[in-house]
């Protein structure tokens, strides 16, 4: 006889719990708090974040009152308090913890969701013995099949701890942030008589920033008249003189650049002119003819941050309904993997079940059922790279039906964009042949080029991304190197510079996702990388959300634009506080973190110095811009903000 160890399940949710629990021997003793299977087992969540970084006041009673004296706070031990909601699941997963044998870590498969059951267990002091032997469950798909799949995948949690370090590191730097720059932003502005509270954030405060300068270029932006030349050419057939015409543009040499913009734009309208009269009625000469056969591979399949930007173009949805939406196709009709994911690949192992989904798509009542029929199984995109997977892999539907199942139309909709987009990895190369011609007309240079489809591939799920097949397609005429042309006219093409668009859901995710495009500094630049952002996928939904609710934002149809306060905060903020170029930076580092390529003090020193500088900066900033605010009409806002910087998950915003 030998005794049996207790297992206990720690999901991040109760819907992960009752998933797991439905994998695991029957029957089962459902509690509110927790599950218990029939070999004793137990199973039970946290309800998302059951603790929560301390308010300052926790560590010094004296903080509790905002002044300038003790910026920055630096906690010296940091602290984690309970939740106040969710307290008595604390206490439960504390009778669980200590009453189990072995514990099995289910949080959800991203940093966050490694931190928050982690620290729930540090927060417990469980034994190092206990801890070295806890085990790493990742479930990305709810269904029976899958997470069964998962029970016989478990790994060691210790290899997962660089995740949870990284989302330590990033949960710390928020509060250090947020925290210091806020009281310290807060104060300067009740100078000016603006008492209510001047929210800063890591995040939230360079994404504002991106707005608010958007909106001062177009402001500031006057429209230049620039010039384009096109030469008007003919081909003389010798079968019954046929004759041929297409047009080419002429390219601005060297020595014209100092009459072109940094686009190469020519802005004097002279030098066109004079291009114009030059090549009227004159030879053209063939430089050169190239013709490539090119593909375009399949588009990968989305994480969270990809898929929140196709929505918002096709269906005009902001980044948190879509989120919402994702959460509900996961979690209640497990139509779809774990949705917060920011990786865009799949493990070589997730074929297994292609066939099976494809198959499940096929038989569905839905458009994407002709998709399916026609896909082709034994195509492998470059989506599968094994090299590629962190801790989550992208967002594709699941073997389950969705017969049956009533979706309302935004839940249509998003499954339907990640059913087309998983889809289109068994669908053939995009292929089309591309030819190039260099033509020299009076010493000018003239090109033009042309575009004929040679196979449609998986641009038959995407109509609008290319011409019909079927579309009459007008190509160059046959030429030759030397060939002789004959140039009838040139003719001057007047254009107008025009004013960077005003941001929307798409542009603003595509902003934070490819920040590097937006960052000052060029040596911040080098080091980051095309994955590197503002917030996470998990998080961006959030932020901006954040920014509307604190009324730093505001909607014109599809435009995102600052609200007044938002602009006044940004002009009365520390410059370096409003750009995304540290901030990025410290995203790079904290990936690097997560990768084991850096370490947590690498990370935190340099930014305790940097809040150290910072407030400094802002307690020497004049925060005369900000619209006069009474404190006795502001006071409920005032008090709200506070509680929602000292007291916020950090799951849920930065």
């Amino acid at each position: 006889m030998y005794e049996l160890l207790l297992k206990l399940y720690i999901a991040e949710k109760p819907s992960l719990g009752r998933a797991i629990a439905a994998a695991l021997p029957k029957p089962h003793k459902n509690h509110k708090t927790h599950i218990e299977v029939a070999n004793g087992d137990m199973v039970s969540w946290c309800v998302g974040h059951i603790l929560a970084q301390a308010d300052p006041q926790d560590y010094d009673a004296s903080l509790k009152k905002w002044s300038m004296e003790p910026l920055p706070i630096v906690p010296q031990q940091w602290q984690l308090k309970p939740i106040t909601r969710t307290r008595a699941q604390l206490t439960v997963l504390r009778k669980l913890v200590k009453q189990a044998d072995e514990i099995i870590h289910a949080g959800d498969p991203d940093r966050e969701g490694q931190l928050l059951v982690d620290e729930v267990i540090d927060y417990f002091k469980v034994s190092k013995v206990k801890k070295s032997n806890i085990k790493r469950l990742l479930i990305s798909d709810l269904n029976l099949p899958a997470v069964k799949r998962s029970l016989k995948s478990m790994k060691s949690n210790q290899d997962f701890m660089s995740l949870s370090i990284s989302a330590l590191a990033r949960s710390r730097a928020d509060w250090l942030y947020g925290i210091n720059l806020t009281r310290a932003c807060t104060l300067q502005g009740q100078k000016q008589g603006y008492n209510s509270v001047l929210s800063v954030g890591r995040v939230q405060t360079p994404v504002l920033g991106l707005v608010v300068r958007r909106e001062q270029e177009i402001s500031d932006f006057v429209s230049k008249p620039f010039y384009q030349v096109l030469a008007h050419l003919s081909v003389n057939k010798d079968q019954a003189n046929k004759t041929e015409y297409f047009s080419a543009k002429w390219q601005p040499s060297d020595a014209c650049q100092q009459y072109c913009d940094e686009e190469g734009r020519v802005l004097v309208k002279s030098l066109a002119d004079n291009v114009v009269t030059r090549i009227n009625n004159q030879p053209a000469n063939v430089e050169s003819v190239s013709t490539e056969q090119k593909q375009q591979n399949q588009p990968l399949p989305f994480n969270l941050s990809s898929l929140q930007i196709a929505a918002a173009k096709q269906f005009s949805m902001n980044a948190k309904l879509v989120l919402d939406v994702c959460q509900a196709l996961y979690e209640k009709h497990k139509l779809v993997t774990y949705p917060r994911s920011d990786c865009r690949y799949l493990p070589k192992e997730q074929l297994k079940q292609a066939a099976t989904i494809i198959k499940t798509l096929a038989a569905t009542h839905l458009p994407c059922s002709v998709q399916a029929k026609n896909a082709d199984q034994t195509i492998k995109s470059k989506a599968w790279n094994d090299k590629k997977i962190t801790a989550h892999h992208a967002i594709v539907p699941t073997e389950k039906s969705p017969n049956n199942i009533s979706l309302n139309p935004f839940e249509k909709n998003i499954y339907l964009l990640i059913v087309r987009q998983y889809l289109a990895q068994f669908y053939s190369a995009y292929q089309y042949q591309q030819t190039k011609v260099e033509i020299r007309i009076a010493g000018g240079l003239f090109t033009a080029s042309h575009k004929i489809e040679v196979k449609l591939g998986w641009k038959v799920l995407f109509p609008n991304s290319s011409k019909s097949a079927n579309e009459e397609i007008k190509a160059l005429p046959a030429l030759y190197k030397g060939q002789i042309l004959h140039c009838q006219r040139g003719e001057l093409i007047e254009k107008h510079t025009s004013p960077a668009e005003s941001f929307t859901d798409a542009s603003l995710l595509g902003a934070m996702t490819g920040i590097a495009r937006f960052v000052c500094d060029a040596n911040i630049r080098k080091v980051l990388r095309d994955t590197d952002g503002l917030g996470t996928d998990a998080t961006r939904a959030g932020i901006i959300d954040l920014l509307f609710k604190r009324d730093f934002l505001k909607r014109q149809g599809k435009k995102i634009i600052a609200t007044e306060i938002g602009i006044a905060l940004i002009n009365a903020l520390p410059t370096q506080a409003t750009l995304p170029d540290m901030t990025a930076q410290w995203e790079s580092m904290l990936t690097a973190i997560s990768e084991k390529k850096s370490s947590y003090l690498h990370f935190m020193n340099p930014l305790i110095t940097v809040v150290t500088e910072m407030v400094v900066d802002a307690s020497q900033q004049s925060f005369s811009g900000l619209p006069k605010v009474a404190f006795k009409h502001k006071r409920g806002r005032a008090t709200k903000a506070k509680k929602s910087f000292t007291n916020k998950p950090v799951k849920k915003a930065s």
